[in-house]
């Protein structure tokens, strides 16, 4: 029988063993917890680093494509019809593309591009291009044409020419400086005194007076460069081969004197036309700011923007400003109002807000997105393999093809095939880009920053369905930006501010003229030679838009003449004038 001293030890001993044990069992539970962290630190570690590298692997995919791919932004069509046979079935039924064809056909006859000969998905065929036709037949070029006639001189004279056997191939005689002679008649006359003096033949006025160069030789040193990428550098070397040397320094002075004179005249009237336009479309490319010279030695070329506004298709303006801010974007469109077209870049947002109260004037800007922006980032997600980026590509494209199929239909029929065929598409387009961007919400990549791109910009990727003037893309103003960036891979800077502002002058001139199909060289040339002359509040009558109707009320012998008066007509009548 146990005594009670020994109950009360054996039972001090459990508890302290259970005490132990309790201890023991926290221990393990904190380490466990411990593990548990670490082991959830380890995966989320792993998550980090497999999307680092998941991301490296679609930079690299990117810069591989880039560098050795060619850059245009295509995809195997074939390909993706194969891929989304499905969902062809399924966008042709919700835009319903044959009505829309039909519709067109009815409407605009046979439209441009191949359309109404689809198949049954709707889709337009592809164009074909023309066959070579061997080659080209030289009679039939404009060009001026020099006969050399071959004679044998052992037949010659003694038997009979009974013709020529003609064969015709293209040669090139290479133009040059020329001399111009302005010669003033000078008179000898009587004075009120019974005397005798001499008087010379007034000088007319000229844009540029006392200027060595002629207005046909500023025409070819300011086309070379601002159309044709000819930097001065090369310009000099081309003047020295033809026996006469020009400086680049003097050439660049009359690029400025000219840019800068342009500026106050023609492109002032065609600004303020512009600020008059239903839409325009606008972007920005950057370019190197030669710096100032400084006492402490050679310093880096700073970055300024050139930014285009192509108003409606009427002007092509180019301005520059040093910075890319909102307040110079805002200094820029001071007093427009109308629809601007843009990508969604920051700087624009200032437009798109009513004014404040520092600055109450500012007219409010209307949206409109560009699908090209938003295709071109679903564009690098499918090139890393994405497939859900190349489903949008595939829903994309079939906007672009309705809009290739409406090219050639009036804008308000325009809308109507909008707003009853691309409305559906877009709206299931944007239910579904809804739903695949909270998927990816949380990641960074490419695809989340497509998605996340056209998600945002809704509304103004929706836009042109107000207009049928109203573009699905900006593409015009990139196109109109490629003379800037293909032109500085040559000429690689611009002197100063001054320098840069004069060439946007330039630059809008030669735009302008491609525009309405003048060619610059001669627009200049005739411009330059009448500019001083020319009455100052009509002005807009030489912008190039107006240009081939002026220069048809111009005496056209007094407009070849290197120098002399011009005989400015009269006003046109008001179904003729240009509007202000």
């Amino acid at each position: 029988m146990a005594t009670p001293g020994a109950d009360e030890t054996s039972v001090d001993e459990l508890r302290a063993r259970i005490a132990s044990l309790e201890t023991a069992l926290a221990a393990e539970h904190e380490r466990a917890e411990a593990e548990a962290r670490r082991a959830d630190a380890v995966v989320a570690e792993r998550d980090r680093y497999r999307d680092a590298y998941r991301r490296l692997a679609e930079e690299l995919e990117l810069l591989r494509r880039r560098i050795f791919v060619a850059k245009a932004e295509r995809l195997d069509s074939t390909q993706l019809e194969l891929e989304f046979a499905f969902k062809k079935a399924e966008l042709a039924a919700l835009a319903g593309h044959l009505g829309a064809a039909a519709a067109v056909e009815d409407d605009a006859g046979d439209v441009e591009d191949g359309v109404g000969d689809g198949d049954e998905g709707g889709d337009p065929k592809p164009q074909r291009r023309s066959r070579s036709t061997g080659r080209r037949d030289l009679r039939t070029a404009d060009l001026e044409e020099e006969r050399v006639e071959l004679l044998d001189p052992e037949l010659e004279g003694k038997a009979e020419r009974i013709g020529f056997e003609e064969s015709r191939r293209l040669g090139w005689r290479k133009a040059g400086l020329v001399r111009i002679v302005v010669a003033r008649a000078k008179y000898r006359v009587e004075d009120d005194a019974g005397g005798t003096m001499v008087e010379t033949t007034p000088m007319p006025p000229e844009t540029f007076p006392r200027s060595m160069a002629d207005s046909s030789l500023l025409a070819k040193v300011l086309t070379s460069k601002f159309h044709l990428g000819m930097p001065f550098f090369r310009q000099e070397v081309e003047f020295t081969s033809c026996g006469f040397g020009i400086g680049r320094d003097t050439m660049c002075r009359w690029a400025e004197d000219a840019g800068m004179t342009l500026g106050a005249t023609i492109i002032e009237a065609m600004r303020t036309e512009a600020f008059t336009a239903f839409c325009i479309a606008t972007d920005a490319t950057g370019v190197c700011v030669q710096p100032e010279p400084s006492p402490s030695g050679r310093q880096p070329c700073r970055r300024g923007h050139f930014f285009v506004l192509l108003a409606d298709c009427d002007h092509v303006l180019f301005e520059y400003v040093p910075r890319e801010t909102s307040p110079a974007v805002a200094a820029m469109f001071k007093g427009y109002s109308g629809y601007l077209q843009a990508d969604a870049k920051s700087v624009y947002d200032v437009l798109f807000r009513e004014p404040g109260p520092l600055d109450p004037e500012q007219a409010t800007c209307t949206e409109v997105g560009c699908w090209a922006h938003a295709r071109r980032k679903f564009y690098e997600a499918a090139i890393t393999k994405q497939k859900v980026a190349r489903e949008a590509l595939y829903r994309i494209r079939g906007l672009f093809e309705l809009e290739r199929t409406w090219s050639g239909v009036p804008p308000a029929r325009r809308r109507q095939l909008r707003l009853a065929h691309a409305k559906p598409l877009l709206e299931d387009f944007f239910q579904w880009a809804e739903c695949e961007y909270r998927k990816v919400e949380h990641q960074r990549g490419l695809v989340r920053s497509a998605f996340g791109y056209v998600v945002r910009q809704k509304e103004a990727l929706m836009r042109y369905l107000e207009d049928g003037r109203l573009r699905i893309d900006n593409n015009a103003s990139e196109r109109a930006l490629r003379q800037i960036a293909v032109g500085r891979k040559a000429w690689l800077f611009v002197g100063s501010d001054d320098h840069a502002q004069a060439a946007a002058n330039i630059f809008s001139v030669v735009a302008s003229c491609k525009l309405h199909g003048l060619d610059p060289e001669l627009y200049l040339r005739d411009v330059l030679r009448i500019l001083a002359q020319w009455p100052r509040d009509r002005h807009l009558e030489l912008a190039p838009k107006y240009w081939a109707a002026t220069r048809a009320r111009l005496d056209e012998d007094q407009l070849r003449a290197p120098s002399g008066l011009i005989t400015v007509p009269p006003r046109p009548t008001p179904e003729q004038a240009p509007s202000s």
